[in-house]
């Protein structure tokens, strides 16, 4: 199959699956579209798998399952590929999440002030959230305590399932904890952040 164009690839691929999704796109085509589009359908079927699922698969599943509301900020699959604005979507990044468990973590001591910001957020029963100053290295360090949080549950229930799974998501989640602890490390050399502070935002499993 020779493809010239990316209306070619368009008309290719409408004798597949991927049809649907594209066949309402105008041309021109941008690669963007088709990137989008096919991600979105590869989505589709993770969701579907999702519904079908029993334990202990589909809270596997959910582990690694993002919210749509953050789609054109974050990668579907993956939870915090982008920056995202806390204000507007901590909500949306929280609840019916794997992460909203874990928010406790990023309790801070004083309300940030602001009109549209309520002096508190309740996530669940459990779970209260105060937020101060929230500038960019506030907001990397409640970025990082959540997603330490949320790696190290992750790791636990991998550990617990036994066989090839605890097997092989053992090292694929301690590739993960030690790829963060080399990018805390060379990112805060630049800013006040203490050993101690550090050592908070780095994974209690790993290699390093």
């Amino acid at each position: 199959m020779v493809c010239e164009t990316l209306d070619d690839i368009k008309m290719h691929l409408s004798a597949t699956e991927y049809g649907s999704y594209l066949q309402n796109e105008p041309s021109p085509l941008h690669t963007t579209i088709i990137m989008e589009k096919c991600t979105l359908k590869f989505v589709d079927e993770y969701k579907h798998m999702l519904c079908q699922a029993t334990e202990p698969l589909s809270t596997f599943l959910e582990y690694i399952t993002d919210v749509q509301e953050l789609l054109e900020k974050c990668h579907p699959l993956g939870m915090f590929d982008r920056y995202f604005n806390p204000l507007i979507e901590i909500r949306l990044v929280l609840v019916g999440t794997p992460l909203a468990p874990h928010f406790s973590e990023c309790i801070t001591s004083k309300v940030h002030a602001s009109n549209n910001f309520p002096d508190y957020l309740c996530i669940s029963t459990h779970v209260r959230l105060l937020v101060v100053d929230l500038d960019d290295m506030n907001i990397e360090i409640m970025r990082n305590t959540l997603y330490r949080a949320y790696i190290e549950d992750f790791y636990k229930f991998c550990q617990k399932l036994g066989g090839a799974t605890t097997e092989i998501m053992s090292d694929l989640l301690a590739f993960e904890a030690d790829r963060r602890a080399v990018n805390i490390t060379i990112n805060s050399i630049s800013i006040e952040l203490t050993r101690d502070d550090r050592r908070k935002l780095y994974s209690k499993f790993g290699l390093l």
